[in-house]
């Protein structure tokens, strides 16, 4: 990791944490198909409703870092998701940002249902994350609301 990320306390900053859950979380949400393409052709997409940071050990300058996401739950239009930041060299968890999105018509700027393909693989994420065999450390006051 590299100097720049690291403020005034030696360690990563917390605006680093959120960027980089947000990109593994946007990774993710684009390899389902949610993409340039998909707002474009579909006129949908996904806005950020919720989001929890949390933080579990501190990175300092030249730590490795690596980051992954798994999605947890999902209803028609909502999508709860969490990103891991990993602490490569010393193997331990660095941080979590936990998030809520909600699948929108973006002419009209209001929630929809998700496509059928879109929900199937948001789904197929869903039991690969029950299948780990490990809780994900969610906060408890977010999720899908039924």
């Amino acid at each position: 990791m590299s100097g720049d990320l690291i403020d005034g306390n030696g360690h990563m900053n917390v605006l680093h944490y959120l960027d980089f859950g947000s990109a593994a979380a946007d990774a993710l949400v684009r390899q389902i198909g949610i993409d340039d393409a998909y707002r474009v052709d579909r006129q949908l997409g996904v806005f950020t409703v919720e989001h929890h940071l949390r933080y579990y050990s501190e990175l300092i300058e030249h730590d490795i870092v690596d980051v992954y996401a798994r999605v947890l739950e999902r209803s028609p239009k909502v999508v709860h998701l969490m990103s891991f930041t990993v602490d490569r060299r010393r193997e331990r968890l660095s941080g979590t940002l936990e998030i809520v999105l909600v699948h929108v018509d973006l002419a009209r700027r209001r929630p929809v249902a998700m496509p059928t393909d879109i929900a199937a693989g948001f789904d197929e994420h869903i039991a690969h994350s029950s299948a780990l065999g490990w809780p994900a450390p969610v906060c408890g006051a977010m999720g899908v609301r039924r």
